[in-house]
């Protein structure tokens, strides 16, 4: 299957991180997801229900990541991958996940990650 849903630079804070200033002030994540699904039904129906609803996808992904409180990026993004693989039966997700700010004198820095079921 080729056809793909994604998101873009969905924002969301928690705490995360190893210092303790980063245990007390939620930060900014950045995170772009991609996963497979067939649109053809939806196409020809136009109707939600035979869609991959991503607006499902993005709310669990904001309450996920908001209610987190890992050390490592590496951490948050193999859980909330596993729980997108379960929640929404995907085959295999995408997931890249970018903390700016987390080094002086850089853009960003991130990961980025592929699983499947």
């Amino acid at each position: 299957m080729n056809d793909k849903i994604f998101i873009e630079q969905l924002e969301a804070s928690c705490l995360i991180g190893i210092y303790d200033w980063e245990r007390k002030i939620k930060q900014k994540i950045t995170i772009d997801l991609e996963f497979p699904t067939n649109v053809r039904k939806a196409a020809r129906t136009d109707k939600i229900k035979d869609a991959l609803n991503y607006k499902n996808i993005a709310k669990h992904t904001l309450e996920f990541i908001s209610h987190s409180r890992f050390f490592l990026i590496e951490t948050l993004a193999e859980k909330l991958a596993a729980s997108i693989l379960k929640k929404f039966k995907v085959s295999w997700i995408r997931l890249r996940l970018s903390k700016p700010g987390a080094l002086r004198h850089c853009k960003n820095v991130g990961l980025e990650i592929l699983r499947k079921r």
